[in-house]
Order: structure tokens, then sequence, then C-alpha cells
């Protein structure tokens, strides 16, 4: 079902070529084509809004734009995600007339177009800056792994948490459960301009989570618990893992 903001809103995907793990990991081949395009067929899907890729490379820029989908050049020394995705909104849409900004990591070819949809809901909520998502751990070794990201936050609803906390701890402490973040967000433009403009918090750099900057500051983040985590593409062995799962849809 189309977002009846559609208008109102920009589906971001930042790429970077540089990645030491997985080289070229934007254009790496999945299903017969590059992994950012995956990335935007599965944002388009969501049918949210409207689909720009944002990045830092002729080449990634050539092979997103011969897909069909539009694309902005950005700077190449953007020290996050969330400072290119604001750069290419100013180039998209000078005139400031998208109000939601879904940031969709460019590493999530396999992402369910439902969880797009879901990183929207909380912002039917004008107190909500920011919104994200999260799943319920079900499995005792991720929840003292420091690579996955847990959310510490108070129930809102059945699906939903106010955010209180991210960190690569295991918390909350005692009995009840934990979840693991996964790190799409929607922001409101306004609070998108502010996030960017305030710079890496004290918190931010100890816990290396970018999303600390903006509970530092006061802001509301909302997170929708969802079924499951997307696979992020870090390394060639998660690479064979989206190249079967795609083509597991496609039988």
């Amino acid at each position: 079902m189309r977002n009846p903001d559609f208008d109102k809103t920009l589906v971001l995907i930042p790429a970077r070529m540089a990645s030491t793990r997985l080289p070229g990991k934007p254009l790496a081949d999945i299903g017969g084509a590059p992994m950012i395009v995956q990335v935007a067929r599965r944002a388009r899907e969501a049918n949210v809004g409207r689909v720009i890729v944002a990045v830092d490379d002729q080449r990634v820029f050539d092979a997103v734009n011969a897909a069909g989908f539009e694309v902005v050049m950005t700077r190449d020394d953007h020290q996050s995600g969330s400072d290119r995705i604001h750069e290419a909104v100013l180039s998209a849409d000078p005139d400031g007339q998208a109000e939601f900004i879904i940031n969709v990591q460019g590493d999530l070819p396999t992402i369910e177009p439902e969880a797009v949809m879901a990183s929207l809901r909380p912002m039917q909520d004008p107190a909500v800056d920011i919104a994200t998502l999260t799943v319920e751990i079900d499995n005792e070794e991720d929840k003292v792994l420091p690579h996955i990201v847990k959310v510490v936050g108070s129930p809102l609803t059945p699906s939903r948490l106010r955010a209180l906390y991210f960190t690569r701890a295991t918390a909350p402490y005692g009995e009840g459960p934990l979840y693991h973040h996964i790190g799409l967000y929607t922001y409101r433009r306004r609070a998108l301009e502010r996030f960017v403009s305030l710079g890496p918090s004290v918190l931010e750099q100890r816990e290396k989570l970018e999303q600390l900057r903006a509970l530092e500051a006061g802001m509301r983040i909302d997170v929708e618990i969802v079924d499951s985590v997307p696979l992020g593409v870090d390394t060639p062995a998660d690479l064979e893992k989206a190249r079967a799962i795609l083509a597991s849809r496609s039988l």
C-alpha cells in the first residue's frame, strides 16, 4: 500500500566505495545486479517515497543511473552516512518539500520492504524526532556480543519502544527481553538538520554509536519492533549469504 505521505518522503541510500573487508562493495554482483541496485529495488518495493542513492564514486553513479534509479554525487570525505544523506537531501530537494528522510544502509540488499515501511510508523507521533528498528534477541550468545548493538528502551506499545540508550554491552540487566538494534533510520527533516549540525558527542565516541548523539542532545528516538534482522553485507561470506537469500526469493 502506498504511503499517504509519499510525496513528502525521501528514501536515501548512502553508498561508499571505501570498504576494507569487501573492496568495491556497492558494485558486488548479487543476482545479476550490483548490490547497491538491489538495495534500491527493495526501497522502491516499499513504495513509501522517492528513492535516491547518494554515492561518492563515478563508477557507482553510472551503475545506479544505468539501472534507472535517481542518484546524486556527494563528497568522498564524509565521516558518516548521516552527513552523506544530508548533503544528498540538500541537492535533491533544495526547496524543502520533503518532511521525512529514511536512511537505508547501502549494504542491506535483502532487507524486507516491510521493514522500510515500519520505520515510518513512529512518525505518526509529532513528538518523535527519529525512528528506527529493533528485533528481540532470541539467541543467548548474541546478548553478549559487542558488535550486536542493544536498544535499551521503555515500552510504549507491544510493538514500540522509546529509546533511552543504545549500547554494545549486555543491557538492561535483569529478567526480560533484550533488543538488537537495526541501523535503519527515519528522520524528520528538521531533526536530521539538527543532528548533523551537532558534531560527535561524548557517548557517541565512547560506544562508537552515532545515534547516541541524538539522545545526548535531548532528541526523541522511538523504535519499532520488527520480526527479523536484515543481513548486512560486510565480508565475502556475507555476500554469498545475500546471493543465496535473493536466489531463493526468486524461485
